[in-house]
């Protein structure tokens, strides 16, 4: 996958002591696999108090707030690695609900000339 980098993340590693083409890495310098940055997560989580997060709920946090902003499932997909729109809509579903919601009583009362 090609993600272009965040602003916000591109000064945070600019800010950043690296010498490593990989930013997080292992006790050892090595890459992590992806169940062993999940691992390592959910360890660093416990230790701030934090049980109820997790590395996977960031994913599903993203696309929450991809949602909120507007994008499509399929860009929604292009940043999150979903490889289905059943996957994507999964987590999304909950956002497009309430936007949907809003949409829906600001047409209505447009229709029926109430103030919203």
């Amino acid at each position: 996958m090609e993600i272009p980098v965040h602003p916000a993340l591109a000064a945070s590693i600019a800010a950043a002591p690296n010498g490593n083409l990989t930013f997080l890495v292992t006790a050892y310098g090595k890459p992590f696999t992806a169940a062993g940055f999940g691992g390592w997560f959910r360890d660093r989580c416990d230790e701030a108090g934090l049980d109820h997060c997790t590395a996977h709920g960031l994913r599903k946090a993203s696309a929450r707030r991809l949602t909120e902003a507007g994008c499509t499932s399929h860009e929604i997909m292009a940043i999150t690695g979903h490889r289905s729109l059943a996957e994507a809509e999964r987590y999304t579903r909950a956002a497009d609900q309430k936007r949907g919601a809003v949409s829906a009583f600001g047409k209505l009362a447009k229709a029926t000339g109430a103030a919203s």
